[in-house]
């Protein structure tokens, strides 16, 4: 009753024209105004925050992606093809010519030895852009930016901090093998991409707090681990699972054995996926060719047991592989002296073990080869970023740490000091390189050496750092190129020539049964170089008119009753040899002789 009461008596007032309702009228207008202005202000500050933090998320991102364009993209026809490059261009070039996208085949040959995923992307490329290298180094390019990018977003996840995997990433774009890897179209850089991807979703799911196991976030993260270890098996088989992820399963269950509660749904489902994208293949092939598959088992099993054997302790030297960081490298091994004085110890003995865990298990295996320690450029990297970042945050660092600091600095200095001499001696005096490009080169280095002796005398750790990082891009905008033709061979002469013969379009090539022919001749003819039976003569009738290549002239390599029926001419002498002779590099595989044969009339 009060209350009814009192509600007309406000309503009366409220509709009273008095000054002094006036005066109420208005100051409940102002008020109003003054909260839709702070909710507005409230706002305008949260999107200020957003903006901020999303600029700090771009400059972050966009420093790595430029620093990985002059480290996989720029120059990146430079260097010469080597032999895998050569066999996964010549597979997808015959995908796309035969059509035969599940069932690759190589010079005519079943080719199912590796996996097709890097394969199919080279193939897409060859379409669109045929016979174009670049185009083909620029797709493992990219490739390479996925890895360095999952490798900052790891180092990031293992220590929290920015300036922390920042540095690390540095040091990992700074390994000359990880340079080398994303320029070259083969299959390394995309299993090791790939995987990578998956250690990082996999360290999120695995630590995930206890909020983050009620949300979608965590099957998100165990999902995206699964589709990253299938697309890596089927990008080099069981390579990286063996080289980096179980080294890296080994490190997290030995120092930081994470908590599974609530996890083991989501972390079966990581295992159905990649189990279904790593095997799809496999299935389709033992269905419709088991025969060829059992081959390929017993030859790779055996190439595992029986080729480039090496001593157990043949990685010994493992720290050089991650260049001007060696010697930081072996010293990340002095465990006892790195645990008492780092202030990250627990992380930083994570990265050891999974180091250390990727070097005994690659030891382990009969057949070794220096390349396989690429993935170990992940684990050393990281070691050596902690060291870094040590010398960059400790303002009283002893005697040992600094010594340590000032060789390493020095040693880096006296190198690149050296730089100028050798672009004169290998670059310019044998006409490698252009006056302009030599001057540009020689006054750059200096200035990077200058810069990095400074920045070792003044104990400047990030300095040395940017003044490596400077020293690749100079190397890599202006030296890539001296370096692909400092090992030309003087009599070469490549059988790329044969393509611009007019005679020779549209004739099949061959070459003789028993002896072996380099893939990458088949590479650079551009078209299948089949096997030819000299003694099956009705057979060898019907391949004419035909190019043969040979070591020998083909007088001595028909039989004299061919010899009679056919006619001979000798396009010319191949010599495909990038080193020159007397160097152990030269082999006589790659010295042929090309000769047109047709019937006689």
């Amino acid at each position: 009753m009060l209350r009814g009461k009192g509600d007309a008596i406000c309503a009366g007032l409220c509709q009273a024209k008095t000054p002094f309702v006036e005066i109420i009228k208005f100051t409940l207008l102002i008020e109003k105004i003054r909260k839709r202005s702070d909710i507005i202000n409230r706002f305008e500050i949260s999107l200020h925050r957003m903006k901020k933090r999303n600029e700090s998320i771009m400059n972050r991102y966009m420093w790595i992606i430029t620093l990985c364009i002059a480290a996989f993209f720029v120059n990146n026809g430079a260097l010469q093809t080597d032999i895998m490059e050569s066999r996964n261009i010549v597979t997808a070039r015959e995908m796309v010519s035969d059509g035969n996208w599940l069932v690759p085949t190589m010079n005519g040959e079943l080719r199912l030895e590796k996996p097709p995923l890097p394969t199919w992307v080279a193939a897409v490329v060859e379409t669109v852009v045929p016979d174009n290298l670049k185009a083909q180094r620029a797709a493992a390019g990219m490739m390479g930016v996925v890895w360095t990018l999952f490798f900052y977003l790891t180092a990031l996840e293992i220590s929290k901090k920015k300036e922390y995997a920042g540095i690390a990433t540095l040091v990992f774009l700074t390994c000359y093998n990880i340079v080398l890897i994303g320029r070259t179209a083969t299959w390394d850089v995309y299993c090791h991409a790939f995987m990578m991807g998956a250690v990082f979703f996999l360290w999120k799911g695995l630590y995930a707090d206890h909020r983050d196991r009620r949300r979608a976030c965590l099957w998100r993260n165990f999902s995206l681990a699964g589709i990253g270890m299938g697309l890596s098996f089927l990008s080099k088989g069981p390579a990286s699972f063996y080289a980096l992820l179980l080294p890296f399963l080994i490190a997290a269950l030995v120092y930081r054995r994470p908590s599974m509660k609530g996890k083991w749904s989501a972390f079966c489902v990581m295992i159905l996926l990649c189990v279904g994208i790593s095997s799809w293949w496999y299935i389709y092939l033992i269905l419709f060719h088991p025969e060829a598959v059992h081959a390929v088992i017993q030859k790779e099993s055996g190439a595992w047991l029986h080729h480039n054997v090496r001593p157990w302790y043949y990685y010994w030297r493992f720290f050089v592989e991650t260049g001007v960081w060696a010697l930081l490298a072996l010293a990340s091994l002095a465990v006892p002296y790195w645990k008492r004085v780092i202030a990250d110890r627990r992380e930083y003995l994570f990265t050891l073990w999974w180091m250390l865990a990727a070097l005994f298990l690659l030891s382990l295996m009969p057949e070794k080869k220096m390349r396989y320690l690429v993935p170990m450029m992940v684990p050393c990297s990281l070691a050596v970023g902690f060291l870094i970042y040590h010398f960059c945050r400790e303002r009283n660092l002893d005697k040992t740490s600094r010594l340590l600091f000032y060789i390493n600095g020095g040693l880096i200095s006296t190198i690149a000091a050296a730089i100028p001499a050798l672009i004169y001696l290998y670059g310019y005096r044998k006409e490698l390189i252009s006056l302009p490009i030599a001057i540009i080169a020689t006054m750059s280095v200096l200035g990077v050496a200058v810069w990095l002796w400074v920045a070792t005398v003044q104990f400047k750790p990030r300095r040395l750092l940017f003044g490596v990082t400077a020293l690749f891009i100079v190397a890599e905008c202006l030296l890539f190129g001296v370096i692909g033709r400092s090992f030309t061979n003087p009599e070469f002469n490549s059988i790329r020539g044969t393509r611009e013969i007019d005679e020779l379009k549209g004739i099949p090539f061959y070459h003789h049964p028993e002896e072996e022919l380099r893939i990458e001749l088949v590479y650079e003819a551009n078209r299948k170089i089949l096997p030819l039976e000299m003694n099956d003569g009705e057979a060898f009738l019907k391949a004419l008119p035909c190019v043969l290549i040979t070591r020998k002239p083909v007088k001595d390599e028909l039989p004299e009753a061919l010899l009679q029926k056919v006619d001979t001419t000798l396009i010319g002498i191949y010599d495909d040899n990038r080193h020159p002779k007397l160097q152990k590099h030269y082999h006589e595989e790659f010295l042929n002789r090309v000769t047109l044969l047709k019937l006689k009339q």
